[in-house]
């Protein structure tokens, strides 16, 4: 595709004359983010590519990535960067294949008692990193914990039509809901459900007792049963993960695995091309070219189930107002956005769902482009003068120049808006607050399913840190959105879910950019990695071959 450069040039000028940097700490890291601007050094104690065993093993495979995570505690978050990490120390009962069908994790097979209830038997000989057994009553304890009111846990959305868990034996688990709920199994797919030690859970209950913060005691030290370890975390910085020696599966080929803090794209690929990492995430759509026609690394490139949007603060003015909203809507180029910042990678939204999710409505007509259109809704709803108003963003490049393109843009309804970018973790915190005005962000759906995708995003009891950032709240999208979850036959669920996204197109809680192509550095040093289409990364098969 033909590439918008003039419009790139755009951003560059208006990023440096306008944008208003909020230098933020935030996310439970401690330290700020170092901005060194220079290609860092590699880890005296770690091995290079040269020093692994010929077969492949051993080796420390080091991953540079924009945003550090901000909890281990699965939960404790429910953002891609705590998720890529959570995945490798934790495992879930059942696990998810590329064409979105169940498939057996800690679980070994499972039945339907009736249509409320599941029986799962569970694999033996597991045990966790402090060498505690993987049982039913750990699985118990885990489901039991994400519904605790007390945890408060993000990710309670997730679980919270479980009325019970009941210990049949030491390996066989029942699993009972409220109501017969369709995606039950790709819920228990999603990290969220990863198993947690009991120990651990039991210190962390202890630490509640005083004044520690619910998850505070598993983030620190996440003990789980999955393939990595956790070995250390130097918060704003890096996350190492070793070996599980005594893991019951296929055990990993390399002897570690470090989450290395790099947010400038320019330093990230200099240490892809020097060597000093192995995967850089992400490369910008402009870099991809120069890194495919070098010799160092190739860019994996996969679509992705994930959403980037720009939200509203439904909860506050002139926002409350479904006209201004939309006048909004329709005055972002969809298609300038993915050509100008995204270089073409990636598809438009029509709404809340990527083509291939489970309940995608196919026949939705988007909100279309249409200047003249958004100046008449804007004067209905008496703000022909225009507003003042903030965009805030995150330290992420698309997203930034993506503001800046809706800055402009807001210019042709004489809506002044000031940027503002953040520290990933300050920008969670800050906007489940509800701080802002209007906001870019995205979404992944690691279920596949619609319920995932709507629901946390727009279900009135979700707002905040759930999802629900815009604070958005519409009685029928609820009671459309609880139908959907009591609903077994799937053509019914799809009739209840095309409502939906009918709508939340009209209704314009955010406008729906595009689904991405997740864009990765990967060196030729080194084989076997993929992504999924929830942006997690497939780590348990790389190796070294340099």
């Amino acid at each position: 595709m033909k590439k918008n450069h003039s419009l790139k040039w755009l951003f560059v000028l208006v990023l440096a004359m306008s944008m208003i940097l909020a230098a933020c700490s935030g996310g439970g890291t401690g330290t700020k983010e170092e901005d060194s601007g220079s290609t860092s050094e590699p880890d005296k104690d770690s091995k290079t590519a040269d020093e692994t065993e010929t077969n492949g093993e051993g080796g420390d495979l080091v991953i540079a990535v924009l945003s550090d995570a901000s909890s281990l505690d699965p939960a404790g978050s429910n953002d891609v960067p705590s998720s890529v990490v959570q995945a490798n120390i934790f495992e879930t009962l059942v696990n998810r294949d590329e064409d979105n069908n169940i498939i057996p994790g800690l679980a070994e097979k499972w039945e339907a008692i009736d249509e409320t209830t599941y029986e799962f038997n569970l694999r033996e000989g597991v045990t966790f990193h402090d060498g505690e057994p993987f049982t039913a009553a750990a699985v118990k304890a885990n489901l039991d914990r994400i519904r605790d009111e007390e945890v408060a846990s993000p990710r309670y959305f997730l679980f919270e039509m479980i009325t019970d868990v009941e210990v049949v034996e030491d390996h066989t688990v029942r699993i009972t809901t409220e109501y017969p709920f369709a995606p039950l199994l790709a819920h228990l797919s999603h990290n969220g459900g990863g198993m947690v030690s009991p120990k651990s859970i039991e210190a962390d209950y202890a630490a509640m007792s005083g004044e520690t913060k619910a998850g505070s005691v598993i983030s620190q030290n996440p003990v789980g049963t999955g393939y990595f370890k956790f070995d250390s975390w130097n918060p704003g910085a890096e996350i190492k993960l070793v070996k599980n020696d005594d893991y019951w599966g296929d055990k990993v080929f390399v002897d570690s695995v470090t989450f290395k803090v790099i947010p400038e794209s320019g330093t990230r690929n200099a240490d892809l091309e020097r060597g000093f990492v192995q995967i850089a995430d992400p490369v910008q759509p402009v870099e991809v070219a120069g890194i495919n026609s070098g010799d160092y690394a190739k860019v994996n490139q996969k679509a992705s189930s994930s959403l980037s949007y720009v939200g509203f603060n439904a909860e506050k003015k002139p926002f409350d107002d479904p006209k201004v909203r939309l006048a909004i809507s329709m005055l972002v180029n969809k298609e300038e956005i993915i050509e100008g910042v995204y270089d073409g990678f990636g598809i438009p939204a029509k709404g809340p769902l990527a083509p291939g999710i489970f309940g995608y409505n196919d026949d939705a007509k988007p909100t279309e482009y249409n200047v003249e259109e958004a100046k008449k809704l804007l004067a209905e709803a008496g703000l022909e003068d225009g507003f003042k108003t903030t965009i805030w963003t995150n330290d992420n490049p698309q997203r930034m120049d993506t503001a800046i393109v809706l800055q402009d843009s807001l210019k042709a309804l004489n809506i002044e808006a000031e940027i503002e970018v953040m520290e990933f973790g300050a920008y969670l915190e800050k906007t489940a607050d509800g701080e802002h005005d209007m906001f870019i962000l995205g979404w992944s759906n690691p279920t596949g399913d619609a319920d995932y995708g709507m629901y946390a995003l727009f279900h009135s009891t979700q707002k905040g840190n759930p999802g629900n950032r815009t604070f958005y709240e519409n009685a029928e999208v609820d009671k459309l959105l609880d139908q959907g979850r009591r609903e077994s036959d799937p053509d019914e669920r799809i009739k209840l879910y095309n409502q939906v996204q009918e709508y939340l197109i009209d209704d314009a809680p955010m406008v729906y950019i595009h689904h991405q192509e997740y864009l990765t550095g990967v060196s030729n040093e080194i084989t076997g990695f993929s992504i999924g289409t929830d942006g997690i990364y497939q780590l348990q098969n790389v190796k070294f071959v340099k």
